[in-house]
């Protein structure tokens, strides 16, 4: 599989791969981001995750791929820092706003962010067609947040916090995928990367909740252990498949792509959550889609 992965690189065939799992990527991480925001405490919603895909990444890591390059030990450091930093941003900010509100602020601030890295750091270069479809996807992201400010009610007196925090996270979303990119690319396997990733990644949020796992029961912990199991099965297809696709073909690309996750979250959180989308939302939806195509499109 990995030599089958390696031979992809550059060629139109990866260029395709990547597509598609930059597309299932954005599938996901909107589900990915429902599961944090459900009905249970987005930090055990989060620890319940990690824990979950470091104990089966474990296995993975240590017996399975091949051991990392001693190159590997200071960029998984790197990687648990900004990580860190992401995931106690993004449940602060799950936790002061409405994830309608929340979520595209999070995802409308890393596209633009993300291609100027990868334009400084991988040489990477767009055409005009697609800074415009980023234009389009930024801007369309960006919108939906402002018209579902203007709607939410619930907790508004928290909502210019959780909005501040979100663009912050946004912004540790341009950084650790950038980061990420580049780290998979110093792997001599595609594989040892995510695998460790997962099982580093993991010790962060279990150990920070301890408190908070302590005062549930056992019927508050059963819910979680099992949204804990769903949400790394989701984690290790849209996490490891953004990881791979910016192996494959263009980091700003694939980061681009992922973030029609937002439509995704949009139609989660209108049939999942019961947060109604208008019409103003579905124009919005279609200017994001439309900007993603223009990135595809403009590339090739």
């Amino acid at each position: 599989m990995s030599d089958w992965l390696l031979s992809l690189e550059g060629t139109p065939a990866g260029h395709d791969l990547a597509f598609w799992l930059a597309m299932a990527a954005a599938v996901l991480h909107a589900l990915f981001g429902a599961l944090q925001k459900g009905r249970h405490d987005p930090w055990l919603s989060r620890a319940a995750i990690d824990a979950s895909y470091g104990l089966i990444a474990a296995p993975v890591a240590l017996f399975v791929v091949p051991w990392p390059e001693p190159r590997l030990w200071p960029i998984f450091l790197g990687m648990f820092m900004i990580h860190a930093v992401y995931k106690l941003l993004q449940a602060a900010a799950y936790d002061r706003g409405a994830y309608t509100v929340v979520y595209p602020v999070v995802r409308g601030t890393g596209p633009l962010v993300t291609v100027a890295l990868a334009g400084v750091i991988f040489g990477e270069h767009f055409a005009p067609l697609q800074w415009l479809g980023v234009a389009c996807l930024s801007g369309g992201i960006l919108g939906l947040a402002a018209w579902n400010l203007t709607h939410v009610t619930a907790g508004r007196d928290t909502m210019l916090t959780a909005l501040g925090l979100a663009g912050l996270t946004g912004l540790m979303v341009a950084a650790y995928t950038t980061y990420d990119a580049w780290g998979i690319r110093q792997s001599s396997d595609p594989f040892t990367f995510p695998a460790w990733f997962f099982m580093i990644d993991s010790l962060l949020m279990p150990a920070l909740t301890y408190r908070r796992w302590s005062r549930l029961g056992v019927s508050g912990v059963i819910p979680l252990l099992r949204r804990g199991l769903i949400g790394a099965l989701v984690a290790f297809a849209s996490f490891g498949g953004i990881m791979l696709a910016t192996r494959l073909d263009k980091v700003g690309e694939a980061a681009v792509l992922r973030e029609t996750s937002t439509v995704f979250a949009a139609l989660i959180g209108w049939l999942v959550l019961g947060e109604r989308s208008g019409r103003m939302q579905v124009a919005l939806m279609a200017v994001i889609a439309g900007g993603a195509v223009l990135v595809e499109w403009g590339g090739r």
